[in-house]
């Protein structure tokens, strides 16, 4: 698979397909596109809103296939303005940044200074500033921040880092990439799937792996994963993942998710929640705490039964719990996760075929494994017995309601929601995007500009998947929860969603990868994708 960008050439990228329109945009004019695009593109006479209005457009458009149109846009330029500099903390009060910053000019660094972030988020209840960043330097080159940094180590200074003030989510000329792919699913003829990276949970893989191997005609990266061993399952998705009816992942409860429908019903994002019991057939009852991941670890939290240090959503946050439930199913792979505990082999039509003193057995095709450490390990033993009988029955609430899932619907995890029924409402402290502890995990995460992945639904019904470069001085700064949303509107999204963003952020137009990696080693291997087949 190509790739369209070029590290030694910034502007904007080359597409060698067919069916191409490029449009330069001039604020106040409308442009439309010519008969030889079938898409149904048609440049209003407004721009992205990033930067100031009379910033420089241009649009290059292609129908990979009929009903699917793909649209590049670059916008601005380089702000000589914006430079690198270090940032040594970030801080709650106005006194911690003063104590800080009279201790950095005693140590030498006497152009630290104090930036005040007022910005909180649009659902934060409190409304005094968010927090004070404590910054040294102003640098036309990263290596010199770099430089910078080490000089702070030398005097015991940690946790600090480079950063461009493009980034900021303060005024800048950018400049922006933008990738939009805009999907009319009653002309589209194929299938929006959602793709589990190697076809199982466990391990991960790259979109333009994905990609190759279904043929796919264009994807995106979706929802946010466990990268490492120490969060849990490398490639478990951290919140619901469901297709052709079965659920895969639990949701982290009270989330917004992606759900799309291959019938005539329209696409929709709701936040949602599941409740997964486990009934023997002696009567007895015990909550399942998820699915197919590892026991005692949840990602974004958002869970059940106990977990500390909280059942609420936090973003990129493990939570715990020495007593749980799970199930797996042969979606995880070939082996259960290993450890201390009971694993309980059940066949498919509920009976229990077999008992494990410990876990980490084969999953068996058809059927289920049951796993169960501390308290869960106690009740399998009891109520889980050879010859009994257990049903497992989930249920998925969105928005309140009781929602079906059948063989058409699938449910991809994201967050926080951006748009509904027309307005922008952003709410991440509901989701977990903010730390009270830390508000300084908002403010990188939200208000900087980040590279994002973006899904929407406009009025007809019409699906939106926008990805923004970011993480990239010169080439594009990427956004934030605002920008982001404010995108998403102007494209001609009523309702919209965060999905897994940062190093995570691709998109696939045919054979090409129309994005460019933020992460240092390239494109990053992912645990979901939503890809377009035929």
């Amino acid at each position: 698979m190509k790739n369209l960008w070029n590290k030694a050439i910034l502007p904007i990228a080359s597409i060698s397909l067919a069916s191409v329109m490029v449009v330069n945009i001039i604020p106040e004019t409308l442009v439309q596109a010519n008969s030889n695009v079938q898409s149904q593109v048609q440049m209003k006479n407004h721009v992205l809103p990033l930067g100031t209005p009379n910033l420089n457009e241009q649009r290059t458009s292609m129908n990979p296939a009929p009903g699917v149109t793909y649209t590049k846009i670059n916008r601005g330029e380089t702000s000589s303005k914006d430079f690198f500099t270090v940032d040594v903390a970030f801080v709650e009060t106005h006194e911690q940044a003063k104590s800080l910053l009279a201790n950095l000019k005693k140590d030498g660094f006497k152009n630290a200074r104090i930036i005040r972030e007022q910005n909180r988020a649009m659902d934060d209840r409190e409304k005094d500033p968010l927090g004070y960043i404590v910054r040294v330097g102003q640098y036309q080159l990263e290596a010199d921040a770099t430089e910078m940094r080490k000089k702070l180590s030398e005097k015991g200074y940690t946790g600090h880092r480079n950063v461009y003030t493009g980034e900021d989510g303060e005024k800048t000329t950018g400049p922006w990439v933008v990738n939009v792919l805009e999907v009319d699913q009653d002309r589209f003829q194929g299938q929006l799937v959602p793709e589990l990276a190697n076809d199982a949970v466990t391990g991960k893989e790259t979109l333009t792996q994905m990609a190759d191997r279904n043929d796919g005609i264009a994807g995106v990266n979706a929802g946010y994963f466990v990268v490492g061993e120490k969060d849990g399952t490398p490639g478990d998705l951290a919140g619901i993942f469901a297709s052709n009816g079965q659920l895969v992942s639990e949701a982290i409860n009270g989330r917004s998710a992606l759900i799309l429908s291959s019938v005539e019903e329209k696409a929709d994002i709701a936040s949602v929640s599941t409740s997964i019991q486990a009934t023997s057939s002696d009567g007895a009852v015990r909550e399942v705490d998820g699915l197919n991941r590892k026991p005692g670890l949840i990602r974004n939290c958002g869970g059940v039964g106990g977990d500390t240090t909280t059942e609420r959503p936090k973003h990129d946050f493990t939570c715990k719990d020495e007593s749980e439930l799970i199930q797996y199913t042969s979606v995880f792979g070939e082996k259960t996760e290993s450890g201390d505990g009971v694993e309980v082999v059940v066949n498919h039509a509920g009976k229990v075929v077999g008992i494990r003193n410990h876990r980490g057995g084969d999953i068996p095709s058809s059927g289920s494994v049951l796993a169960g450490t501390g308290e869960a390990a106690v009740w399998l033993r009891d109520h889980a017995q050879q010859g009994m009988k257990i049903q497992v029955k989930s249920e998925i609430v969105g928005d309140g309601k009781l929602m079906e899932l059948d063989q058409t619907t699938s449910m991809i995890n994201g967050g926080p929601r951006l748009l509904e029924n027309g307005k922008i409402s952003i709410n991440a402290v509901e989701e977990g995007f903010h730390w009270e502890e830390d508000p300084g995990f908002y403010y990188r995460f939200g208000e900087r500009r980040n590279p994002r992945t973006l899904a929407g639904i406009k009025e007809n019904g019409n699906l939106l998947f926008v990805t923004i470069d970011g993480r990239a001085p010169g080439w594009s700064v990427g956004a934030n929860f605002e920008e982001s949303a404010k995108i998403m509107k102007s494209l001609g999204a009523v309702d919209a969603i965060n999905l897994d963003g940062g190093g995570s952020t691709t998109m696939t137009v045919g054979d090409d990868r129309v994005t460019r990696p933020s992460d240092a080693a390239g494109e990053r291997p992912i645990a979901d994708g939503i890809l377009l087949v035929e």
